[in-house]
């Protein structure tokens, strides 16, 4: 018998949900540790912006920007 295919996680999905979580669950030190992790991925993520840019910048060097 063949095992069912995992299912996949829409991207964005696991977010949607942790946003949604009930933070009256949660003790202080878990909030203090729920802010920590998410500034450390907004930093991540602001990172990521700052790497495309500079990619797209570079190749609009190289080969001109579209006018539009």
């Amino acid at each position: 018998m063949e095992e069912p295919a995992a299912v996949r996680v829409g991207r964005g999905q696991r977010l949607i949900e942790a946003v949604r979580e009930d933070l009256e669950l949660f003790g202080v030190t878990e909030l203090e540790e729920r802010i920590e992790i998410l500034r450390s991925e907004i930093a991540r993520a602001e990172a990521q912006i700052d790497r495309k840019r500079a990619g797209r910048a570079a190749a609009d060097a190289l080969f001109g920007a579209k006018s539009g």
